[in-house]
Order: structure tokens, then C-alpha cells, then sequence
């Protein structure tokens, strides 16, 4: 039965990142403000206008057995490495499978087996093709997989709604938590789609940064020298539970997951709804449905990806959302050091908003040497930002082509 006040809570988290290849490493780095983006080798991206992306720091040939990867696209891969982590760091729950549920996201799906495949295709032929592509190739193979690795049976779910595909799976576990489905939900994003016919799709769009001959720099969420974002690869996973079920067994929480906010712009396929009306809306759902004021909420990580028109509007919505008490918000764009991850940045910084709430302690924004004074917002940077005792909220935005926008609340406890 449907319960709007059943309690949702964090016990686990797992990620694999440009900066990290687990949770604890991920987390320093964001907090040192170290940056993942590196120049794309190879004689394949020789050619590209944009020669740089983040890419996994810890391949996952380094974590899986060959046997295992040699089966998996690389976003799948990605996703299974931090599945594992989230699920060991909340104890491995014992849980009836039917009250088990998985809800793994991704923008783009298993885009470079797709791709390789038909490469083999044509210079092989049809009898050289994986029979495997077509696991590989499908958006929800990351979901499947996962549910599968874990024996989960409530449900398996993909939500696709580009770059807030990750922060819209948050909202799915939620959901099927508090409408009485599961007690446990996997729930997070994976993406690994660097490619050059990703990188080049995205240059033509001049939504990419150009700053092949500084890649660490390339990525400067509101910095006036801002020109694009970059391409990230990585996966984040969360482990959410019922407070009862997670009480029971005696688990640790890292924090609850209070409400989320979804709302569309009805405006453009690609370009932000200028005024941010609504992302702002998005935020003031995610407000409402947890019971939340805006002046608890004092930090957010922002969808923030460096393109100047996107940080802008974000901006503009924030204000919007919180009026008067955004000026006391600590702000964080830690996209400045993963790049964009599409549809696994919302589960990673999701990762980001927990392990802030739990060390009180707000990430750095990287490369931010002049701030753009058409972003009026308190952006942290240099060094970490110490958040207040006592009960506290964050907001996670995440906004995606097709003007999809999810703000995920959480808070202390």
C-alpha cells in the first residue's frame, strides 16, 4: 500500500569515476578539487575538434574477470562495479528477494558494443557479430544485469531521460519503497559512451569545451570563460531502504532520502527554458514532498556543467526556487572535475550530496577564476565548505536534453 510518509534512507553507496575508482577515492578527490579529464589518445580522436573527456580512472578490466567483462558493454561493466561496492558498504542485506528492486539508468545505453559490432559487421561479416550485441546494446542491459547479480524480483527498472536518467532512477527506488513494492532498492546511473561519433555528435552541437590543449581546466561550471561541457564516464549506486527494514537488521545510514521533484520544460529538445521555470518547479517538488523549508536546505550540487546558457538558467532557478535563502546555500558544480557523466551524473552526485551531508562538508568547484556576475549564487571553491550541525537539507539537481528536470532532496539524520 502506497505510504507518501514511508521513510527512505541511504545505506550504502558505490561509485567508479574520471576521479575514482571507488566511493572513498572518488569523495577526496572531489573534495581536494583534483579533476579527471584527461586528452583522448589514439589515432581514432586524432581528427576531432574535442580531444578530451573523463575518463574512468580505474578501467573496469582492472576489477572484473575477463570472463565477465568479455560478456558486458563497458556502461554495464561500470555499473556492476559500483553495484557491488553500494551493496558490501550496506552489508550485504539479507532481503526476501520479491521485496528486492533495481533501477539502473543510462542516457545512452551500450552505444560502443552497438557501434563495434557493426564495425565487425562490416569488415567480418554477420557470422562474427557478438551474440551477445544485442544484451550489450540495450539500454536497460546495465538494470538487468544488476538485478540479476543481486537475484532482485520486485522490479527492474531503466528510467532514459538523457542527462537526468541517473537522478530519475533515485526517484523510481523511492517510489517503489513508498508504494509498498520493495524494502530494498539498488538504485543509481551508469554511461560510458566516449566514442567519436558521441564526441563529434556532441562538438557539432557546440556543446563540447574546446580546451583540448588544458583538459583539466576544460570544465569551469560558472566561469566566465566557460564554452561547453565535457564527456564523463562512470557510474554511482545507492543502496535505499525502508528505515524500518534498515532499522531491523541494525544497518548504518548515511542519510534519508526525503522527496524528489520532476518537471518538464515544454521548450526546446536541446536548449534550457531561459528563466528556469521548470527546473525551479522540479525544485519546489522536491521541497514540498519532503516537508522541507527552504532555509534547512544549505547545500546543493548543481547540474551546473559549464555550457553558457545552462549555467545560467540553472542559476536563475535556483533563485527562484529558494528566494531569499539562496544566498545561504553552499553551492557545488563538482562536474568541474568529473566532467558530465549524462545519465550517471545524477546517482554520483547523488554520492557526492550524501557523503556531504554525512561529513558536513560542502565540494570544491574547480576552475572557477572568475565568476560569471550573471550567477548570482554562494559557488564553494578553493577549499571544502564546512555545513552547520544539526538537522540539514541538500538539493541534487539534474537536468537532460528534451528539458527533463529532477531535483532529489535529502537530509541529515
Amino acid at each position: 500500500m502506497y505510504d507518501p510518509n514511508r521513510r527512505v534512507v541511504v545505506t550504502g553507496l558505490g561509485a567508479t569515476t574520471p576521479v575514482g575508482g571507488d566511493v572513498a577515492s572518488t569523495w577526496q578527490s572531489l573534495l581536494a578539487g583534483r579533476v579527471g579529464v584527461r586528452a583522448l589518445t589514439g589515432e581514432r580522436f586524432a581528427d576531432l575538434p574535442v580531444r578530451i573527456a573523463g575518463t574512468a580512472e580505474v578501467d573496469p578490466s582492472e576489477v572484473l574477470q575477463r570472463v565477465e567483462a568479455r560478456k558486458l558493454d563497458r556502461n554495464q561493466q561500470l555499473a556492476l562495479i559500483a553495484s557491488r561496492e553500494a551493496w558490501a558498504d550496506a552489508g550485504a542485506p539479507e532481503v526476501d528477494p520479491e521485496r528486492l528492486g533495481a533501477v539502473v539508468a543510462s542516457g545512452i545505453g551500450g552505444i560502443i558494443s552497438l557501434l563495434d559490432n557493426y564495425d565487425i559487421l562490416n569488415t567480418r561479416g554477420a557470422s562474427r557479430v557478438s551474440p551477445m550485441a544485442v544484451p550489450q546494446l540495450m539500454p536497460n542491459g546495465a538494470a538487468a544485469w544488476v538485478g540479476l547479480d543481486l537475484g532482485a524480483r520486485a522490479g527492474i527498472h531503466t528510467p532514459v531521460s538523457a542527462c537526468a536518467s541517473g537522478a530519475e532512477a533515485m526517484s523510481v527506488g523511492l517510489e517503489m519503497i513508498r508504494s509498498g513494492r520493495a524494502d530494498v532498492v539498488m538504485a543509481g546511473g551508469t554511461e560510458a559512451c566516449i566514442h567519436p561519433i558521441t564526441v563529434a555528435s556532441f562538438g557539432a552541437m557546440r556543446a563540447l569545451s574546446t580546451r583540448n590543449d588544458e583538459p583539466e581546466r576544460a570544465s569551469r561550471p560558472y566561469d566566465k570563460a566557460r564554452d561547453g561541457f565535457v564527456m564523463g564516464e562512470g557510474a554511482g549506486m545507492l543502496v535505499l531502504e525502508s528505515a524500518e527494514h534498515a532499522a531491523a537488521r541494525g544497518a548504518r545510514v548515511y542519510a534519508e532520502l526525503a522527496g524528489a521533484g520532476l518537471s518538464a520544460d515544454g521548450h526546446h529538445i536541446a536548449q534550457p527554458e531561459p528563466e528556469g521555470r521548470g527546473a525551479a518547479a522540479a525544485m519546489r517538488y522536491a521541497l514540498a514532498a519532503a516537508g522541507i523549508a527552504p532555509d534547512d536546505v544549505v547545500h546543493l550540487n548543481a547540474h551546473a556543467t559549464s555550457t553558457p546558457l545552462g549555467d545560467i538558467a540553472e542559476a536563475t532557478a535556483i533563485r527562484s526556487a529558494l528566494g531569499d535563502a539562496a544566498d545561504h546555500v553552499a553551492v557545488s558544480g563538482t562536474k568541474s572535475m568529473t566532467g558530465h557523466l549524462l545519465g550517471g551524473a545524477g546517482a554520483v552526485e547523488s554520492v557526492a550530496v550524501v557523503l556531504a551531508l554525512r561529513d558536513r562538508l560542502a565540494p570544491v568547484t574547480a576552475n572557477l577564476d572568475d565568476p560569471d556576475d550573471a550567477i548570482p549564487l554562494d559557488v564553494v571553491s578553493g577549499t571544502p565548505r564546512p555545513l552547520r550541525e544539526g538537522d540539514i537539507a541538500a538539493l541534487n539537481n539534474s537536468f537532460g536534453f528534451g528539458g527533463h528536470n529532477v531535483a532529489l532532496m535529502f537530509t541529515s539524520v
